[in-house]
């Protein structure tokens, strides 16, 4: 089993490592790849060091797997390449999300969708993540109408320029601007570029990709994204409408024996998820679980994930785990 971490020199890709050796992701060799920049600078990884390498070089390499986090322009030149050369690829940007031949992911929801045949899977979007992993099992026992998402996510989601950014202004030191606007003491309601109907391309992959996970277009979503200065994830106020009405306590109940999410609901002793509590783990915390009063048949949820993690790194190694525990590589 030869595994190759594209982008292994950023955020995601460091955070890919340390959940490969915390989840003991078996391998016999391990292949570092980079940007130019990067390439022959070492990495130490369970005792090893490991020089990094180019693209080039790493799909002669042919590696089994390959775990991109390196953008969606590298995405779309190179992933093609390796799947050439008979490579799975799992894929973190946003090249391949919407392709209509490609499978958008959630282990826990869809993995069952896969085969041998798929050289090139698609990484949800951390925000969609989180939120498909509450609503999922929510959906299939009361089927979904409408969604209303508000996003407060966190700096590392732009990556470490951005964590620079916050770090200068704490520090009260000038440097290069990840952002339009001063991050520290603010909320900027602008996560990527704008669309031509208004929304940034954040708000319109929460629309899209929930539609394409779930398999129902005719889920209605819209969604605000807004960057605040944290650091251990990101965090949504979700609104959802259903079909058919719930009883409070079943919602609890069934969220509480789904997979890969922790109910933190208890405020009489004031708790609810927060990211200073979802850094550095695995789970979607969901909690504030309580119906709307103000439309039937709906809920609000407050939901907190680790964007690094469930929402890029971990979610990528589970699909590979999958794969691998299903001979499909």
């Amino acid at each position: 089993m030869k595994i190759a971490v594209v982008g292994a020199t950023g955020m995601v890709g460091e955070v890919m490592l340390k959940v490969l050796e915390e989840r003991s992701f078996p391998f016999t060799e391990l292949i570092l790849v980079a940007s130019e920049k990067s390439i022959g600078k070492i990495i130490s990884f369970k005792n090893k060091d490991y020089k990094v390498i180019g693209l080039a070089e790493a799909v002669a390499l042919k590696p089994d797997v390959a775990l991109f986090s390196a953008g969606g322009n590298t995405s779309l030149e190179w992933a093609p390449k390796f799947a050439a050369v008979g490579t799975t690829v799992i894929d973190n940007s946003s090249a391949w999300r919407m392709d209509l031949d490609k499978k958008l992911v959630v282990p826990e929801i869809n993995a069952n969708q896969l085969t041998k045949q798929d050289k090139i899977i698609a990484n949800p979007n951390c925000s969609t993540i989180q939120m498909v992993m509450v609503l999922a099992p929510l959906h299939k026992k009361y089927k979904i109408k409408r969604i209303v998402v508000s996003t407060y996510q966190s700096i590392t989601g732009t990556g470490l320029k951005a964590v620079k950014q916050l770090e200068n202004e704490l520090a009260g030191v000038k440097g290069e601007m990840a952002y339009h606007y001063p991050i520290h003491k603010n909320a900027i309601p602008h996560c990527d570029v704008f669309e031509e109907n208004g929304y940034t391309k954040e708000e319109m992959k929460l629309v899209r990709e929930t539609q394409k996970i779930l398999n129902d277009k005719t889920i209605a979503v819209t969604a605000t994204a807004v960057r605040i200065p944290t650091s251990g994830g990101h965090s949504e106020a979700v609104n959802v409408e259903f079909e058919n009405d719930f009883d409070i306590n079943d919602v609890r109940q069934l969220l509480s024996k789904t997979d890969g999410v922790t109910v933190q609901d208890n405020i009489d002793v004031n708790t609810y998820p927060m990211p200073i509590y979802a850094n550095g783990k695995d789970d979607v915390f969901v909690g504030r679980i309580r119906r709307d009063g103000s439309q039937p048949k709906s809920l609000n949820l407050w939901i907190v994930s680790d964007n690094l993690r469930k929402g890029a790194a971990t979610n990528t190694i589970q699909i590979a785990e999958y794969l691998l525990s299903n001979s499909l590589i």
